[in-house]
């Protein structure tokens, strides 16, 4: 099938992946069609297979890029300092890193089920590496006598559900800015951990 006029693969590609990501975190990824996002790209659907070979790989593509991206940034920030100050590097960052992505981190937790099983194994292992960080500063804190929690890997859940709700629901022009939540998340964090 022949490109739609004034189609572009360096902009339709990001554009198709724009529509599903805002259409599945509307709607729901079982309730999208390939046609709602062609329709919503502005593309007939037949030409959406020159992006994704199906609806499968462009969730999996979505989410695995969530990850990486997540992934690559947090590796990206140094790494020293006592594991109180790499606790709040840690929340400070997953505060900073997912505010401007709602639609992003609701995708990325709400459709899990939707992946399936190959999928979902790559984007666990991504989640885990992620987590592991954390754990390993909870860890470093137990060792070094600053924190006391019972058992850091379900801190580690517990404080990563916590800095995610926030995408829930934060606005950009509420009362609190994104440096004002982040200083109440972190206060919030550090007595949870019992610092």
């Amino acid at each position: 099938m022949a490109r739609t006029q004034g189609s572009h693969s360096q902009i339709t590609g990001p554009r198709v992946r724009e529509a599903a990501l805002h259409l599945f975190a509307k709607h729901g990824f079982a309730a999208v069609s390939m046609r709602q996002i062609a329709r919503e790209v502005g593309v007939q659907a037949g030409a959406l297979y020159n992006y994704t070979p199906d609806k499968q790989a462009l969730l999996f593509s979505l989410m695995k890029g969530h990850m990486d991206e997540l992934l690559t940034d947090w590796r990206a920030l140094p790494e020293g300092g006592s594991a109180l100050e790499r606790l709040e590097r840690f929340v400070r960052f997953h505060i900073g890193f997912h505010l401007p992505r709602p639609e992003s981190v609701f995708v990325s937790y709400m459709e899990l089920r939707n992946l399936s099983p190959e999928n979902f194994a790559v984007i666990e292992g991504l989640r885990r590496d992620y987590e592991d960080s954390l754990e390993a500063i909870l860890r470093a804190g137990l060792d070094d006598r600053l924190f006391d929690v019972p058992d850091p890997k379900i801190a580690t859940l517990a404080v990563i559900a916590m800095l995610t709700g926030v995408t829930t629901w934060y606005r950009p022009d509420g009362r609190l800015s994104e440096d004002e939540v982040s200083d109440q998340y972190w206060a919030m964090v550090r007595k949870s951990v019992g610092a």
